[in-house]
């Protein structure tokens, strides 16, 4: 890894960095960053999962830092894969990111970047209002990135149009918005009635089930499996019409509540005649 230029981005926690970090990689011809535990390359999670996920602000920090063993192992492959020629780092202080180089075998920082130099004390203090009050956090990536691996927590997609480079050249960076496990905030949960509402809603709108027999709902706090019997009607394609339901039943539960269904089941248990007039 001898060869990898290694630069950092420095500031104090809830002062924008996450919302900048593409920016200030663009800027240096950087096409990775390691944020709280994430390798970024431009717009995709490539290895490494969120720290904003720890239940603590101390185990955020040993997170984000690679203080396990496993974690760390599996970093350093990542980078060996890939073999980015430049890595962002980002980290609180000049501390946290000379410790993570050394953590992840990394050469020398070469360069360090500061928050002051990118975003004015009004933007800086604007963004600690926010973590404060909100307890919203920020990753830079786009939300179906990381949506999979925050499934119950708040997300937001966040779209910013900046410049890139010395070229002026637009580009679009989107970045997502959580409020982690520990966020002073606290936790939310979701019935299992709102569920089995919302898949009984969307077959009675479905225009090839007739009702639904028996629906059942487990929450395993990832996300809900389904389980649903419904009365199909005569002269529908079955199989098609209830792999589309399917489909239509995940997506609308994943918009509406933000959590991963987990499984879905929908068997045909009785076939009914309708005429013309009736659904």
């Amino acid at each position: 890894m001898s060869e990898i230029r290694v630069f950092a981005f420095v500031g104090p926690s809830g002062t924008g960095k996450s919302y900048r970090a593409q920016m200030v990689a663009g800027e240096n011809n950087i096409s990775y960053i390691i944020d709280d535990g994430l390798l970024v390359n431009e717009n995709e999670v490539v290895a490494g999962e969120s720290a904003k996920k720890a239940p603590t602000k101390i185990e955020t920090v040993k997170h984000a830092i690679f203080i396990d063993e496993k974690e760390r192992k599996e970093m350093k492959k990542a980078i060996q894969k890939y073999k980015p020629e430049s890595i962002l780092i980002l980290g609180t202080s000049d501390g946290m990111v000379e410790k993570i180089a050394e953590n992840l075998g990394l050469p020398k920082i070469q360069k360090t970047i500061y928050i002051q130099e990118v975003a004015t004390e009004t933007e800086m203090q604007t963004a600690r209002n926010i973590r404060v009050t909100e307890g919203k956090h920020v990753i830079p990536v786009p939300t179906f990135e990381i949506k999979k691996d925050f499934s119950g927590y708040i997300l937001d997609p966040l779209q910013i149009f900046k410049s890139k480079g010395s070229g002026n050249k637009p580009y679009i960076s989107e970045k997502s918005i959580i409020r982690p496990t520990f966020s002073y905030l606290g936790n939310f949960t979701i019935s299992d009635t709102v569920f089995r509402q919302i898949v009984e809603y969307l077959a009675r709108k479905e225009e090839g089930i007739a009702r639904v027999i028996r629906t059942r709902v487990e929450n395993y706090g990832e996300g809900p499996s389904i389980y649903m019997e419904v009365a199909v009607i005569y002269g529908h394609n079955v199989i098609k019409g209830l792999k589309e339901f399917k489909e239509k039943s995940i997506k609308e539960i994943e918009k509406l509540t933000t959590m991963n269904v987990q499984k879905i089941t929908v068997i045909a248990k009785s076939i009914e005649v309708r005429n013309h007039l009736e659904k």
